[in-house]
């Protein structure tokens, strides 16, 4: 059995290798190259003593969780309320159904929407207001990475919920508790391993948008995500762009420890 197990396991091990840890290392060995292909160290030292790359990093993280929290606010009761509707796998359906559709075709259907003679501003013009610029705004920017990040939180937070033991909630409301005391000291605290997964599936691709700052956010927004694309697509400057690559992946290690499950007691049980 350990044997057929072992084989099984092979196209996996050989997937990791060749698509995850393969495509690691060449940006980590990149990072250490200039332009003409001389072993360097200057990249590093440029990202940590330039105003504009540590601008950059404290603007991807701070729209980062702007777009988290934004997502969170409304995915939570989003899928709490989903958990009490009758025909629950419907909406959750419904819900899913975006991320079928490629990225690129809705960030140009916003386009339309948000233009000057977009959607929005027509039913703007109905009420008497003028065409405002809505197109390349840091509101449309989190508008639309709010609504494409929306079912990667929802869907963890949802199967979070279902999970819950009935009967805790009833001897919640058994001992006294009324609503609200039974979400914050019952319900809440034990879907928290469903928020932490989903501030890990938004957060972390949140930190390297790079297409949605060019085409919504008409590069008004600046994250690390354009500063890779601009280095490996336009300045060729590949060692740059990798070792930006190096700092998203340590960022990314960095918030998988904060929001991972810590076993209790040195013991997982």
């Amino acid at each position: 059995m350990t044997k057929v197990r072992r084989i099984y396991a092979v196209p996996y091990v050989l997937w990791l290798l060749l698509f995850v840890l393969a495509p690691v290392l060449l940006i980590v060995y990149q990072s250490f190259f200039d332009m003409s292909g001389t072993f360097t160290l200057a990249n590093y030292q440029d990202y940590f003593s330039s105003g504009k790359y540590l601008t950059m990093t404290l603007n991807s993280i701070w729209y980062a969780f702007l777009i988290t929290f934004i997502t969170f606010i409304i995915s939570y009761p989003t899928a709490y309320y989903l958990t009490k509707l009758k025909h629950k796998d419907l909406w959750l359906l419904l819900i899913i159904l975006p991320t079928w559709i490629n990225l690129l075709l809705k960030a140009y259907a916003f386009i339309g929407i948000f233009g000057i003679n977009g959607s929005m501003n027509g039913f703007l013009s109905f009420f008497g207001i003028g065409a405002k610029q809505i197109l390349f705004t840091d509101v449309s920017f989190l508008t639309v990475a709010t609504y494409i990040e929306l079912p990667f939180m929802i869907i963890p937070i949802y199967n979070a919920l279902e999970e819950l033991n009935p009967s805790l909630i009833s001897a919640s409301k058994d001992l006294g508790a009324n609503q609200f005391e039974t979400f914050r000291r019952v319900i809440f605290p034990l879907s928290l391993n469903g928020v932490k997964s989903g501030v890990q599936a938004v957060f972390i691709p949140s930190l390297s948008l790079f297409m949605l700052t060019r085409l919504i956010g008409g590069n008004r927004v600046i994250t690390l995500g354009t500063a890779i694309e601009q280095h490996f697509l336009v300045t060729q400057n590949w060692g740059m762009g990798s070792t930006i690559g190096v700092i998203l992946i340590i960022a990314m290690f960095v918030v998988m420890s904060l929001t991972g499950e810590r076993a209790k007691g040195g013991q997982n049980k």
